[in-house]
């Protein structure tokens, strides 16, 4: 199934402010997915405009969770992204975590470069890839760059742009319950149709399988936003600061421990990949 080729890859993808003082149940589980004797770790600090303070500050909490093995990968301009030593940093790299910042950052800074290019064979073969915050809204093929929070959906309030593409299908958003941003990925949905919002609570993670699949994990709800059934929308150019209009959405809230699998696009029971 074609669908099912494009999902195939291991992610973790983070709704932001993950645990990193106390039982830090996402960051071990992180850590769990490697060899933390012989695994590289690398920290891409792209997204961040502060890149050597968060490389430090996750290299000392990956470094106390047991990893042996870790490099920072700093891009501060395009440049940066064709430099060989860059790219070769990835060889070895068995598992990628994207810091938070800003999520346009990272495509525009590798988007069409030999990193990027490097970042997609390496994930083809299966290199894990982790995003935070910023990090996580990279991942699906197409983005939420801004928008309003805590506020009624209204038409042609959002900015979007293609991700990485990582994920296919779906429009991730993060920090999600603490900044009331439901409006803004219905709106995501209203112009997308076709592809499931993601909605990530902070502290809370999704660990996306090859089967197509994905686990939550962490203390808060995820939010799958369902437009395939939709009946009637009146997204349009036409009066942008209209309230947004929609009929028929599908909604589904999960919480540690769920299941949904992405391809037939329902939550399932048993956890069983």
């Amino acid at each position: 199934m074609e669908l099912e080729e494009k999902l195939e890859g291991n992610l973790i993808i983070i709704g932001g402010a993950e645990d990193k003082k106390g039982p830090k149940v996402i960051l071990k589980e992180v850590c769990n997915r490697l060899d933390k004797e012989k695994s590289m770790l690398v920290i891409a600090t792209i997204a961040s405009e502060l890149p050597e303070e968060l490389g430090s500050e996750y290299t000392n909490i990956f470094q106390n969770l047991g990893v042996k093995n870790i490099r920072v990968l700093n891009i501060m301009n395009r440049k940066s992204a064709f430099d060989r030593n860059n790219i070769q940093m990835l060889d070895n790299a068995s598992l990628i975590f994207f810091t938070g910042g800003d999520q346009l950052r990272i495509t525009s800074l590798i988007g069409g470069t030999p990193l990027y290019m490097k970042m997609k064979e390496i994930y083809e073969k299966k290199c894990i890839f982790v995003g935070t915050s910023a990090g996580a809204s990279v991942m699906s093929d197409t983005m939420i760059v801004t928008g309003p929070n805590e506020e009624s959906p209204r038409k042609c309030t959002l900015k979007m742009a293609p991700g990485l593409g990582l994920i296919k299908g779906a429009i991730i958003d993060q920090h999600f319950a603490q900044r009331g941003r439901i409006g803004r990925l219905l709106v995501g949905i209203a112009e997308n149709p076709e592809s499931l919002g993601i909605g990530i609570d902070e502290d809370t993670a999704i660990e996306v399988y090859d089967s197509g699949k994905f686990k939550v994990i962490g203390s808060g709800a995820v939010y799958i936003i369902d437009g395939n059934g939709i009946t009637y929308s009146n997204v349009s150019e036409q009066h942008p600061d209209d309230i947004l209009s929609m009929f028929n959405v599908k909604l589904h809230i999960l919480k540690c421990g769920d299941t949904f699998d992405l391809i037939s696009k329902k939550p399932i029971s048993k956890y069983d990949i």
